[in-house]
């Protein structure tokens, strides 16, 4: 029963394993160790570093120690003759002794790691706290910058509607006035047709022998071409109209001149 009493003691005790005390070490100890008087254990790298110097100090809480046991280095996992003879020829009270102090120091060592591990949670905890309330305040700052993106967005899409407007009226005003154009380029076309016409007809009379001018009886020859005239009659010029008129500007029917009785004669031919 005894036997298994430490069985099971030894599997719960076992679970948890011993890491060294050296603050950026923590490596866990599986060989040989540095064991303190002040209840501190270190691996052999940094023990041996550590205690090789006279006095030593312990790494862990800086406690001088001078005395010839107050360092000793052991084997973790000792071999069977070691563990048959260490504590042979004792007397029970100081193999009791022994093992209370050593399961004492591994008490002391687990109840350190685990408020080791405590105090990591809480910086941890603490952390994530402070990173939580910083990324709900940078969450909050996004959200309002992503409102007022928003409403810029809806506001440019107003004016983008506005000159998407704009821009149809003007092309409807601009496929009017190019309407308007196509219909005054015809009239321009068909006027300007009918004035080379006219035109030439009064050139054929012009050339003509015996043509003469009423009013002074030398014939005269015709006046060349002019090109047309516009007219506006509108603000914006589109009611434009075309004049064939002279250059002398435009003669009613009573301001031409009938020809004279006194220069009859000078028109008659003596046969």
């Amino acid at each position: 029963m005894f036997e298994n009493s430490l069985t099971a003691f030894n599997m719960f005790v076992c679970d948890d394993t011993l890491l060294c005390n050296f603050p950026k070490c923590r490596t866990k100890l599986s060989s040989f160790a540095w064991v303190t008087a002040c209840s501190h254990v270190f691996c052999d790298q940094h023990g041996s570093d550590a205690f090789s110097r006279s006095p030593a100090i312990c790494p862990a809480c800086s406690s001088t120690l001078s005395g010839k046991l107050d360092t000793v280095r052991t084997e973790l996992s000792p071999s069977e003759e070691y563990k048959a003879m260490v504590l042979a020829g004792l007397r029970p009270d100081i193999v009791l002794d022994i093992s209370a102090r050593a399961l004492a120091f591994w008490s002391y060592q687990i109840h350190q790691e685990r408020m080791y591990q405590e105090y990591s949670l809480s910086r941890a905890e603490a952390q994530l706290k402070q990173m939580e309330k910083v990324l709900s305040q940078q969450n909050q700052s996004r959200e309002l910058e992503l409102t007022t993106m928003r409403g810029e967005i809806a506001s440019l899409k107003k004016v983008m509607e506005e000159y998407k407007r704009k821009y149809s009226e003007v092309s409807e005003r601009l496929m009017e006035r190019n309407r308007q154009y196509q219909k005054l380029q015809g009239l321009y076309d068909s006027l300007r047709l009918r004035n080379m016409v006219v035109g030439g007809g009064e050139r054929d009379v012009l050339t003509q022998p015996g043509h003469q001018d009423f009013n002074s009886g030398v014939a005269r020859q015709g006046s060349p071409q002019r090109s047309p005239q516009f007219f506006s009659t509108g603000p914006d010029g589109d009611g434009r109209f075309f004049s064939c008129l002279e250059t002398n500007g435009p003669r009613t029917f009573f301001q031409f001149s009938s020809p004279s009785r006194d220069r009859g004669p000078l028109l008659m031919k003596k046969h």
